[in-house]
C-alpha cells in the first residue's frame, strides 16, 4: 500500500507543481482513481456509492456513481446475462470508467462483477489507483433484503443464471477494502472507505 501511494503521489507531483491551484488543475490530482463496488445483489452496493460519491462532492471533489442496473438499462440493454455477456457488460463500463478518469472524475462502479478474473482485468484495463471494495453480506441477509424481488422470481426460476441463486459469485480474496453491511449502517461503511482513501486524496493537500 505504501508503494502503491508512493507511486500515485509521484505520478501526480507534475500537476502539483503548478501555482496558484485551479479548480482544473486541483480536479486533475483525483483523474486516476477508481472504486469499484462488488457483492452479492441487494448487499448494499447502490446505498453505499450513492453516499459514497456524495461524501465526496461536498469536498468539492467531482466523483460520479456508475449503478449496474442502470448501466444495463441504458447502453448496455441488449445485453443479457450469460458468461459472455457478463463479460462485454464489463468491458463497455471499463472504457466508460477510463473516458471518465480522463475527465477528472473520480468513478464509483458499483457491479455485482461475479468473477474474480473479470475484476481482475478491469483493474488492469482501468489502470491508476483502482480500488476494488468487497460489499459483504450474507445470502441469507441479501434474499430477505431482496429490494427488486428478484430473488424471489430467480427462486421461482424465472430468472436463470441470477448470481447467488442460479450462478456463482467469487468473492474477493485480497480486496482493498472490505465493508460488512449486515453489521454496520451505511455511514460507518462510508467513513471507513473514506479512512482507507485518505493517504490518496491527502495528496492533493500537500
Amino acid at each position: 500500500m505504501q508503494l502503491l501511494r508512493a507511486v500515485f503521489c509521484d505520478r501526480l507531483g507534475a500537476a502539483k507543481n503548478f501555482r496558484p491551484y485551479t479548480e482544473k488543475t486541483m480536479q486533475s490530482i483525483y483523474s486516476v482513481m477508481t472504486i469499484w463496488l462488488t457483492g452479492l445483489p441487494s448487499s448494499g452496493k447502490t446505498t453505499i456509492g450513492r453516499k459514497l460519491a456524495y461524501r465526496l462532492e461536498i469536498q468539492r471533489i467531482k466523483a460520479v456513481y456508475l449503478d449496474g442496473d442502470d448501466i444495463r438499462k441504458t447502453v448496455n440493454k441488449d445485453l443479457g446475462f450469460s458468461d459472455e455477456d457478463r463479460k462485454e457488460n464489463i468491458r463497455r463500463t471499463v472504457e466508460l470508467v477510463k473516458l471518465l478518469n480522463r475527465l477528472g472524475i473520480i468513478v464509483i462502479a458499483g457491479f455485482i462483477s461475479p468473477f474474480r478474473m473479470m475484476r481482475e482485468d478491469a483493474k488492469k484495463k482501468i489502470g491508476g489507483a483502482f480500488f476494488e471494495v468487497y460489499v459483504n453480506a450474507p445470502l441469507e441477509v441479501c434474499e430477505k433484503r431482496d429490494v427488486k424481488g428478484m430473488y424471489k422470481q430467480a427462486r421461482k426460476g424465472e430468472l436463470p443464471g441470477f448470481t447467488g441463486v442460479g450462478a456463482p459469485y467469487e468473492p474477493p480474496e485480497y480486496p482493498d477494502i472490505e465493508v460488512r453491511t449486515d453489521l454496520e449502517d451505511v455511514e460507518t461503511s462510508v467513513s471507513r472507505i473514506l479512512v482507507r482513501l485518505s493517504p490518496f486524496l491527502s495528496c492533493a493537500s500537500k
